[in-house]
């Protein structure tokens, strides 16, 4: 398995990022070819206190090359084009190999 985790900075406006990650980015992101999974989730801390990031995402794929063919696909282009329409606090990606899983019931 193959993982990028995309962390976003905290916005200005966390309404509207939220509005449009959901709205927009999260419909384009859930259709990248091959992908085996995709969840994001805004942050938080179990103390209550403001967690170094906004939000996370993660997609993992079957490998590194499925990985590399999805964000060069069409729907990867426009991902990673949407970036400048609402994560202009920044956003950071990493990339890897995922070498632990833990099985579930």
């Amino acid at each position: 398995m193959y993982q990028l985790t995309a962390v976003y900075a905290h916005p200005a406006d966390p309404e509207s990022f939220v509005a449009h990650y959901r709205d927009t980015h999260a419909k384009i992101a859930a259709q990248l070819p091959g992908a085996a999974f995709y969840d994001w989730h805004v942050c938080e801390t179990l103390d209550g206190s403001t967690p170094p990031f906004f939000l996370a995402a993660v997609i993992g794929w079957e490998s590194k090359d499925v990985a590399i063919a999805s964000l060069g696909s069409d729907v990867g282009q426009r991902a990673v084009a949407d970036l400048a329409n609402f994560a202009d606090a920044g956003c950071e990606m990493q990339f890897g190999e995922v070498t632990v899983e833990v099985p579930r019931p």
